[in-house]
């Protein structure tokens, strides 16, 4: 399945989204925002995708948000208020396209070589797993532009590294490399070359696949409830929950197979349907 800034595949439950513009360093015109919810979407709503990867083509992650090519044939209120008003929500599609990852259930693995930067940290700090290569670098690029960075990136970094470090570089703008990255734990580990990556991220994504989906969906489900809430409020959440998405059938297979010397083989989540 092809688009025009992505190439998506599935292959044995795993899908895989690849930023395909490696000319343009994978750079994010309004094309992109369009597509990445579109493509996250349909994985998630077939109901056998089980995890996901996001990587790239060519040098780079992504040089991030292609700001020329905004706003060139929109239509521009003149009154103020009405310019503002338009510009909040066009903010809002943006934030709401890199928050699909986080809304799928499957969980999402970022895959990352060479630079991610601007939007490509909003969209690195929305997966669940990170993985980079060794020439790997990340940039809050936004506030070199004269800008707060807008799309994510303020939200999510302090749950992913300590905060004085997020401010230093929201403040300051400069690159993080991959030994740093790993050392504050955004990137889980760092591989020589993208192909190494790719081969260990797809290994990692197998192991994701062979669990029960429904007991994935819940853990990732509850572990982003619980970024929002307190303990003694995340679990009390958590027995509602458990108690709706019984997983009592998973736990059976799991012991079934066990005692007959198999693997468990567990069930896809059912497709999400239009009403």
């Amino acid at each position: 399945m092809d688009y025009e800034r992505l190439h998506v595949h599935v292959e044995d439950g795993i899908g895989h989204v690849v930023l395909n513009k490696p000319d343009e360093y994978n750079r994010m015109p309004p094309a992109f925002w369009r597509e990445l919810p579109a493509a996250i979407r349909a994985l998630d709503a077939s109901g056998e995708v089980r995890v996901a990867i996001i990587s790239s083509t060519g040098k780079h992650f992504s040089a991030g948000l292609d700001i020329s090519s905004f706003g060139s044939d929109r239509q521009r209120p003149t009154d103020p208020g009405r310019a503002g008003e338009q510009a909040r929500r066009h903010l809002e599609q943006m934030q709401a396209t890199i928050s699909t990852l986080e809304q799928a259930r499957m969980p999402v693995i970022a895959a990352i070589q060479g630079g991610a930067v601007g939007g490509g940290v909003d969209l690195a700090a929305a997966c669940d797993l990170r993985y980079c290569t060794k020439d790997a670098f990340f940039c809050i690029q936004e506030i070199n532009i004269g800008l707060a960075a807008d799309v994510g990136t303020l939200q999510r970094l302090p749950y992913l590294i300590p905060d004085g470090l997020m401010r230093e570089l929201a403040y300051t703008g400069r690159r993080m490399y991959a030994d740093e990255a790993h050392a504050c734990g955004l990137v889980s580990r760092i591989f020589t070359d993208a192909a190494t990556m790719m081969e260990e991220v797809t290994r990692i994504a197998c192991t994701i696949a062979a669990k029960s989906p429904l007991a994935i969906h819940s853990t990732k489900h509850l572990l982003n409830y619980g970024r929002a809430h307190s303990v003694a409020d995340t679990l009390h959440y958590q027995t509602v929950w458990m108690a709706a998405v019984s997983q009592g059938g998973e736990m059976a297979r799991h012991f079934e197979a066990k005692a007959a010397g198999t693997e468990a083989v567990f069930d896809d989540l059912p497709p999400i349907q239009d009403l």
